[in-house]
């Protein structure tokens, strides 16, 4: 067995064995180590191997799924070795044959089809990257649900790192393949880096284009490849070696997959890495989907649906014409609030046939698959009859390729209804699925199975009658079978002449066992007939199957298309309860933005009950297209960038937005830099890392691009931060042309205003009350003349007396009128240690008399009359100071 082992694990090196071994899978060896560390299970020992024992853990068959998402979510691949035959057919080799065993599947992080594993909500995508003739090309597929895109990755030598990071981030795949030469490229280090605990490195033989194109020619039964479009020859290369991956790892099988569609560059908004986590786009900074944008507007009531929401949220479209179709859309399902309301009810039925037929492609599926197929295209065809009842003519163009491509499945629906129970197992294999009445052969097998008891009583009832021996008994042994037993002294009444039908058996001493003809035959049909069953209802449900793959591709239309009505009716629901207005999306290098608001944090305060979201405008047109934005921290700057940035991303994603209106030319590329991080593995400060996003958006940024700056130059020394700042400033009004929002704390650089005539100075409005700063998180012209930082850090909780210590430091700092001139500061202030004992100030700043700290800290109980008078002294003499 081990000599089989060590066999089989050799051709699967980099993976964990999971070893069949009757109600288990076993672990041995280097595996047995990593997996039981993996999994917190216990390390054994069983037999040796050169001398030492063999390290050994096993998980139950039973159970085995739970233990693969645990492992497949830290980055392991684990092979799945099956025994390929029961015992007693190795038996029949010899005594000591070994049952023969095979891996049936590699289970990577991009090859995963079962619900249990996957996020029901998001892709799960397998990626490759390669290049051929100088140019990258990037192929990616949902082996769960078949979707299959390609891209071409235009970029130079200099700027290739920025693009593939840009793309790869979209996407977030859960696996990326990559020709082995591709890792020694110095230019591709980032690459490598970012994507490493998700790369999966291969020969670079697999990438060979014209393999490639031939591979796809195949599998999609087509002569030549321009059926589906124009593609470069790294985009064949990799979409050839995913082809190549997936039959690797299903062992020959491959999924339903929908023929490639390519993804222009120029058709999405570019968006960085670096701006989806500062935006939060699908995931919070804090980790997890809880307080992403994504998460705020997902209204789906399907998986489908929500998966469809997060690549639109990924992949903001640039044409506008698309982007009004998708509007469209959604401005038909706000309108019509009851047919909306129906068809989320009707949606809300529909289970993810998506998944469930690409289980059922790779021999994966069950019949709860099957009938969750069922169930989905019977609701697919109620939506069908609701919505070709709308008057044509006031139907968008979308919703009238909707109601063609969610199809008629009737008859296919009729069938699987009549085939299958309500109450279905899990898997296939143990039965008991098909209806009463689908097919009377089942139906009898069924019978003897289930009724073999009522068969038997009912003959030994005749046979009694018959023989007049009502002490007559049916009974079975495991050496006889069933056969007819009447005692001794009745035995003569039992006729076993030539003519008669009952044979005789055997002679006790008390008692003569007989049979007959039919009582044999019904042997055979009772001992046959679970076997028999349940080879029946495999053979019917290897029918429904087919049946339901000969129309996967209609079967896929519509499920996607009950994905598309889901998130516009959702996007739809969400403006109706949000208050969102659709925006207008042009051509042109328009961004006027009334009434704005941030939707994240708007649905944050309606959680809290902390008041209404003071909402903004934002025009950033020819003769203001930079705006430099002033003020406080704590007042709403960065809240202000945000919010404008995710407007344009819900606008071009096709949703309505949080303002009274929006009219946006479309953007082409959406840059952040907002927030503080380091990147310390690999040696960046966090200056440097904010130096290194600076330079991608002014290397990259263009006149259609977006762009949003929060505090570029504070992490260095003054001047040295204040020059970075200002030249970043004039690189994006006189070389970039963007439409940009700019907020610092440098209020010199409003001195720009007089040399660069689209920048315009904004500030965050801010009330003094009392000697309190009231923050009032409105957006207006001018500049701020103070920042209020020591009133932020009063508020962060700063002790008072470093408080009181920085607002001396000020008030010398703008007493003497030069800020900048420090060399004389120490002479001039006393050291903080010299300072006079700041007690009393700090409990005076607090709103608390020394004479209450005082009386605060006795117990007057436990006074002498000595000590109380003392005190009483005390306490007038502090009173008087």
């Amino acid at each position: 067995m081990m000599a089989q082992y060590l066999e089989i694990k050799a051709d699967h090196p980099d993976s964990l064995l999971f070893y069949r071994m009757g109600d288990f899978y076993e672990l041995f060896f280097e595996d047995a180590v990593q997996a039981s560390e993996a999994l917190d299970i216990t390390l054994t020992k069983r037999g040796h191997h050169k001398g030492d024992d063999i390290p050994m853990c096993g998980v139950p068959f039973h159970a085995a799924e739970g233990y693969l998402s645990r492992l497949i979510r830290k980055g392991f691949k684990v092979a799945i070795c099956e025994q390929m035959e029961n015992p007693a057919e190795a038996k029949k080799r010899g005594a000591k044959s070994v049952v023969k065993r095979g891996v049936v599947r590699l289970v990577t992080p991009g090859t995963i089809t079962e619900d249990e594993l996957l996020d029901a909500r998001s892709h799960n995508y397998l990626a490759a990257l390669t290049d051929a003739a100088g140019d990258y090309g990037l192929s990616w597929l949902d082996m769960s649900t078949g979707d299959f895109y390609t891209q071409p990755l235009e970029a130079s030598e200099k700027n290739i790192n920025g693009v593939l990071l840009a793309a790869l981030a979209r996407l977030n795949p859960g696996e990326l393949l990559l020709p082995e030469r591709l890792f020694l490229r110095e230019e591709l280090a980032d690459v490598v880096n970012e994507w490493r605990s998700i790369l999966s490195p291969l020969p670079s033989s697999r990438f060979d284009s014209e393999n490639a194109r031939r591979r796809l020619e195949d599998v999609f039964s087509i002569k030549a490849l321009d059926a589906f479009g124009e593609f470069s020859r790294a985009e064949v290369a990799a979409s050839g070696s995913l082809l190549d991956y997936v039959e690797l790892t299903q062992k020959g099988k491959l999924p339903r997959l929908s023929s490639p569609k390519r993804v222009r560059s120029d058709a999405v908004m570019e968006i960085d890495a670096a701006t989806r986590r500062n935006l939060e786009l699908t995931q919070a900074l804090t980790g997890g989907r809880k307080g992403s944008l994504l998460a705020t507007i997902d209204r789906t009531v399907t998986g489908a649906g929500a998966r469809l929401l997060g690549s639109r949220i990924a992949a903001p479209l640039t044409e506008p014409e698309a982007i009004s179709h998708r509007l469209n859309m959604v401005s038909w399902f706000v309108e019509e609030d009851g047919l909306r309301q129906d068809l989320r009810a009707s949606l809300r039925q529909c289970p993810d046939i998506e998944r469930g037929l690409s289980r059922l492609t790779v021999g994966r599926g069950g019949p709860r698959d099957v009938a969750g197929i069922r169930d989905a295209l019977h609701e697919a065809g109620r939506l069908k009859s609701i919505l070709s009842g709308v008057q044509p003519d006031s139907l968008p163009e979308g919703i009238k390729n909707c109601i063609k491509n969610l199809g008629d499945h009737r008859e296919l629906c009729d069938v699987l209804q009549r085939a299958l129970l309500d109450d279905l197992p899990l898997l296939a294999r143990d039965g008991g699925f098909i209806a009463a009445g689908f097919s009377p052969e089942l139906d009898e097998y069924k019978q003897l199975r289930d009724d073999s008891r009522k068969l038997i009583a009912g003959l030994q009832a005749r046979y009694a009658k018959i023989t007049g021996v009502n002490s007559l008994k049916v009974k079975h042994n495991n050496v006889l079978g069933y056969f007819i037993e009447v005692s001794s002294t009745n035995a003569s009444k039992v006729n076993i002449d030539a003519e008669s039908e009952f044979i005789h058996r055997q002679t006790l001493a008390s008692a003569m066992r007989f049979t007959t003809v039919e009582l044999s035959d019904l042997e055979q049909k009772i001992s046959g007939a679970a076997g028999k069953a349940l080879a029946i209802e495999l053979e019917l449900y290897d029918d429904l199957i087919a049946k339901v793959i000969e129309q996967a591709d209609q079967i896929a239309l519509a499920a996607r298309t009950l994905a598309e009505l889901d998130v516009n009716a959702a996007l739809a629901e969400l403006a109706v309860s949000e208050r969102w207005n659709r925006p207008k999306v042009d051509g042109s290098l328009a961004f006027d933005i009334v009434a704005g608001r941030h939707p994240v944090v708007e649905a944050a305060l309606s959680r809290t009950s902390e008041g209404p979201f003071v909402a903004n405008n934002c025009t950033l047109e020819d003769q203001q297209r930079l705006w430099l934005i002033t003020g406080p921290n704590m007042a709403g700057k960065s809240t202000f960038l945000r919010q404008n940035a995710l407007i344009a991303v819900l606008a071009q994603m096709g949703s309505f937005v949080p303002a009274e209106s929006a009219h946006i030319g479309s953007v082409d590329r959406l840059f952040s830099r907002v927030g503080a991080a380091d990147d310390l593995a690999r040696g960046r400060s966090t200056f440097m890392v904010e130096m290194v996003e600076t330079a991608v958006i002014l290397n990259q940024s263009t006149e259609r691009s977006l762009v949003i700056l929060d505090e570029i130059g504070r992490g260095t020394a003054t001047y040295d931060g204040l020059s970075i700042a200002w030249a970043c400033v004039e690189h994006l009004h006189e070389t970039n042309k963007s439409r940009a929002l700019f907020a610092t704390h440098y209020h010199e650089l409003t001195s720009l205003t007089s040399k660069l005539k689209s920048l315009s100075c904004h500030s965050m409005r801010v009330k003094e009350w009392k000697g309190e700063v009231v923050f009032l998180h409105e957006v207006t012209n001018g500049a701020a003349d103070r920042s209020y930082g020591i009133h932020v850090a009063k508020l962060a909780g700063l002790p008072v007396a470093a408080v009181t210590r920085a607002e001396q430091v000020l008030e010398t700092l703008e007493k003497d009128g030069q800020a900048g001139n420090l060399t004389h500061l120490a002479e001039d202030l006393p050291l903080f240690a010299s300072l006079p004992t700041t007690t009393a100030e700090a409990d005076v700043e607090k709103g608390v008399s020394v004479v209450d700290q005082r009386l605060s800290e006795i117990n007057v109980d436990d006074l002498t009359p000595r000590q109380a008078l003392d005190l009483l002294y005390e306490l007038k003499a502090v009173d008087q100071e």
